[in-house]
């Protein structure tokens, strides 16, 4: 399947999974833009390219007015828009709920779920208005959009909501040609989830602490291009990528 002249929208592009599957995107044939708040480690991740043709612009995507400015950049450079990963976000340090403040909760919520929905809804609008009309939203939930860990409830409450998000969007966007699945990742290996291996790990349901097992982000960009190549008469709804050897399926 041929990417050339293909468009690809990345967000959180300078660092972890947003870095990997933009660069495997790239790899595969389209043109990448990438967004993200550091424009240095956009640069990183221009440099670190094998070919492909990129576009840096940075941009906090909890911002109306950066998120806007975003698709007017895509539309004067390329005038369409064919994939978008909406992949920005971040959490809290673990804290219990009753000590969260509303500083932590509203720094996660703006920019995991308001930040995806601004980027899925200027996404949506081009894809909705070019010609051929059409495109595929990914948006990245979370294993915490199954389960949470203790101490995360604006990571895991935002992650819920993604998936609600990826749902309705994916039914609205049915007459336009516009696909939307959800790719739900368990322990890549990323500077977020350096905690993981350090120490004695990371808090457990059971109250134990315990290092975790990770794998490859790039092994998230393969996913991504996956799901980007299908057909927009095919759309992957769900799929979850994770360590195997996680402790998410099972009880603790």
């Amino acid at each position: 399947m041929s990417n050339q002249g293909k468009i690809a929208l990345v967000t959180g592009a300078g660092s972890g999974v947003g870095r990997a599957s933009a660069l495997a995107l790239a790899a595969a044939g389209y043109t990448v833009v990438l967004a993200g708040r550091r424009a240095d480690a956009l640069a990183e991740t221009v440099a670190l390219a094998q070919g492909g043709t990129m576009l840096a612009v940075p941009t906090d995507v909890s911002k109306p007015d950066a998120v806007a400015a975003l698709f007017e950049t895509i539309k004067s450079s390329y005038g369409r828009l064919d994939v978008v990963f909406n992949n920005a976000g971040g959490g809290a340090p673990a804290t219990n709920f009753g000590d969260l403040t509303d500083e932590q909760w509203f720094g996660v919520v703006n920019v995991n779920l308001n930040g995806m929905f601004l980027i899925a809804r200027g996404a949506y609008r081009i894809m909705r208005d070019q010609t051929p009309q059409g495109g595929r939203i990914i948006n990245n939930g979370s294993i915490s959009a199954h389960a949470p860990r203790p101490g995360s409830a604006p990571y895991t409450a935002t992650k819920h909501a993604v998936t609600g998000l990826t749902k309705t969007i994916s039914l609205d966007g049915r007459i336009y040609d516009i696909a939307c699945g959800q790719i739900d990742i368990g322990n890549a290996a990323t500077p977020m989830t350096d905690r993981m291996v350090k120490g004695v790990g990371v808090p457990q349901a059971n109250g134990t602490m315990m290092i975790e097992p990770r794998f490859d982000a790039a092994k998230v960009g393969e996913t991504v291009v996956f799901m980007a190549n299908m057909p927009l008469d095919t759309n992957v709804q769900f799929v979850t990528v994770m360590a195997t050897k996680m402790p998410f399926v099972g009880r603790g």
